[in-house]
Order: C-alpha cells, then sequence, then structure tokens
C-alpha cells in the first residue's frame, strides 16, 4: 500500500510540474524551476520503477548527468538573457 501512495506522489509531482509549466510562462526562471521539478519526479519515477524489478541504477547516473546538463544549460540562458536585457521577462525581448 505504500508503494502504491508514493507512485500517486509522483505522478501528482509530475502533474503539478506540468501545470506550473504552462500556466507561469512569463518568468524564465520560473519556467527553468518547474522543468527541473518534472526531472526530479521522472527521477523518482526511476528510482522507484528500477527498485521494483530489482533492476541495475546504472541508467540513473546517466539520466543524472543529462538532468545536470540541462539545468546548467538552462542556468547559463538565463544569466545571458539577464545581462543583454536586464529582466528575465519573455515580453522583453524580440523573439525573431
Amino acid at each position: 500500500m505504500m508503494i502504491f501512495n508514493m507512485w500517486i506522489v509522483v505522478i501528482i509531482m509530475f502533474i503539478i510540474g506540468n501545470m506550473i509549466f504552462v500556466s507561469k510562462h512569463k518568468h524564465l526562471l520560473i519556467v527553468l524551476l518547474s522543468l527541473e521539478f518534472i526531472v526530479l519526479s521522472i527521477f523518482f519515477l526511476m528510482v522507484m520503477y528500477l527498485s521494483f524489478f530489482s533492476f541495475d541504477m546504472y541508467m540513473l547516473m546517466i539520466f543524472l548527468v543529462f538532468s545536470v546538463c540541462e539545468g546548467a544549460l538552462g542556468l547559463s540562458i538565463l544569466v545571458s538573457m539577464i545581462r543583454t536585457h536586464g529582466n528575465d521577462y519573455f515580453q522583453s525581448f524580440n523573439m525573431l
């Protein structure tokens, strides 16, 4: 029963992360934090799935490497946007 509750918590985390990603599109920082929240929920889902079937956890290390690279890339985009435009609003610069 406890494992079922953990699956429900992870699915709710994923849904909340997607809702924040869709609704809060004014600031880049909030979008990046919601993406990291989604990655964290997927990581928990993979941990539970791989431990339930007693598989090797090597795939988690690869997943964490890619998620860290995604976070570093998003942070560098945020820093360059703040340096050039002065804020992280999407409306402050032209998308072309």
